[in-house]
């Protein structure tokens, strides 16, 4: 999960919302996230995050979500950056996504990177998760 999380509104459209560990979530609106990981394995790196999510029906947890992030490190034991480009949302608890190289963002040993991978998390922990990212070089 994620080393560092710093949420902010963006847009409120009610007024309404809940705050929870010192974050105001609006029941309807747009918060923009920027969040730091550390991921080991395959990916081995550190990833920053600058994501959108748009709370839609003042149900707590209910989201779409936007986001792009910068991968530095090694994939597959190729050095470099590449860029993320994901798509998803949070329903009851359950995140799921999309996410996809954004090809032509590359450096050095990832230059030429393509590829994607769907996530489905439940209950997200402080302990991490698993992406398992499908790819070519």
């Amino acid at each position: 999960m994620p080393s560092s999380w710093d949420e902010t509104v963006v847009v409120d459209i009610d007024g309404t919302g809940t705050d929870k560990n010192g974050v105001y979530y609006p029941d309807r609106g747009v918060t923009r996230a920027l969040v730091e990981y550390r991921s080991t394995g395959d990916l081995d790196g550190t990833r920053t995050a600058a994501y959108l999510f748009a709370y839609r029906d003042g149900k707590a947890g209910h989201a779409r979500i936007n986001g792009y992030e910068r991968f530095e490190g090694s994939i597959g034991g190729h050095e470099g950056t590449c860029v993320f480009v994901h798509t998803g949302g949070v329903e009851d608890g359950l995140v799921s996504g999309h996410v996809e190289v954004a090809e032509g963002l590359g450096t050095g040993g990832l230059e030429d990177l393509s590829g994607s991978a769907d996530l489905v998390l439940e209950n997200p922990t402080d302990d991490g998760y698993e992406l398992t990212l499908a790819y070519d070089l």
